[in-house]
């Protein structure tokens, strides 16, 4: 590339440098504001909590690359029009090459940078991002905690609390025994301890509400003391589909799993259609115009938003495809529609 070339890619890899720090930091800090709100209440230390916002970091910049690409091409390009860059390229005798080799680059380095992040390193780091989240939630001890809001500690046992001075009041337990017997326990106040494998709660003035079927049965008690099997896990398991790499995807081959590997690979080729889309409908037509950026934009964020829609929602492969190209093209056939009306009126 010669230096017309480079200071065209330079300008291109600035503006979306910038644009990948002001999206990636307020993705990050809204991160680490809902773990501060969730586990403050769990009196983890604030080191642990900032640690563990570390390892999103990966799995947020492969969640906003498509948005960086979006407003880093136009951050970039208004710019050298407003700057009459472009102007002076042209004026120097050189075409559109000029422009479209560092492009070509821009999409290699964008292309390779989204699989890496995609089908590896995100993956790797979000799983470790889900196991340290999850020792930190099993490590914590009921002592430690302010509030509580209805904690689940497994599918079967669910508990709420009011703690002041170290002292556990308006304590409500719900417990299933067995597929039909629910359970409801209140006491005004009481204690809660792990002693060795169990949960023990002690509880003073209260009453237990035994549902089965159409049946309530009613029990008050001045003390009443109930045992829990421990519910801590003593073993981390991989379910999240964002923990996945890509040899995990082709080895464990399901449908569940193809959708994901197939929305992963679709993801690139959108980035790549958003390359071309700004390219022939801003680029080649040297159109800056703010109502053409904005339709731009517009339209590039509604093909994102459908496609994150397509990927979670259950439907089969195939529609799937379908769908997903026809969402390509849907953004091609609006800017080809509003041309031929600008056109014509």
């Amino acid at each position: 590339m010669n230096k017309i070339n480079l200071y065209v890619f330079s300008q291109i890899v600035k503006s979306c440098t910038l644009v990948f720090f002001i999206f990636v930091s307020i993705a990050w800090l809204m991160q680490l504001s809902r773990l501060f709100q969730i586990m403050n209440n769990l009196q983890i230390k604030f080191i642990d909590i900032f640690g563990l916002s570390i390892w999103l970091i990966p799995n947020l910049t492969n969640v906003t690359l498509p948005f960086i690409i979006i407003f880093g091409l136009v951050l970039a390009f208004v710019k050298l029009d407003k700057d009459r860059e472009i102007i002076a390229i042209y004026s120097l005798g050189l075409t559109l090459n000029a422009i479209k080799k560092p492009l070509y680059l821009i999409v290699l380095l964008t292309s390779i940078l989204y699989f890496f992040l995609s089908f590896f390193l995100s993956p790797f780091t979000y799983d470790i991002y889900k196991k340290n989240e999850f020792k930190i939630r099993n490590s914590v001890e009921f002592d430690n905690l302010n509030i509580s809001n209805f904690i689940e500690l497994d599918k079967n046992l669910i508990i709420d609390f009011d703690k002041r001075n170290n002292s556990f009041y308006d304590i409500l337990i719900n417990f299933n025994e067995g597929n039909k017997e629910e359970n409801l326990i209140f006491a005004e106040k009481g204690s809660i301890n792990k002693i060795e494998d169990n949960l023990v709660f002690t509880l003073i003035n209260g009453f237990k509400l035994m549902i089965n079927n159409t049946e309530i049965e009613k029990l008050k008690f001045d003390k009443y003391k109930i045992e829990f099997p421990n519910i801590t896990k003593e073993e981390y398991i991989k379910y999240d589909k964002n923990t996945l790499n890509l040899f995990e995807l082709i080895n464990d081959n399901n449908k569940t799993n193809n959708k994901i590997l197939f929305h992963r690979q679709f993801d690139i080729y959108l980035i790549l259609s958003l390359f071309i889309f700004f390219y022939y409908n801003v680029i080649r037509n040297n159109d800056y115009s703010l109502r053409n950026i904005l339709t731009f934009i517009s339209l590039a964020i509604f093909s994102l938003t459908i496609d994150n829609f397509l990927e979670n929602y259950s439907v089969e492969i195939r529609l799937l495809i379908i769908l997903n190209i026809i969402n390509l093209l849907f953004a091609h056939i609006i800017i080809k529609i509003i041309r031929i009306v600008k056109i014509n009126f």
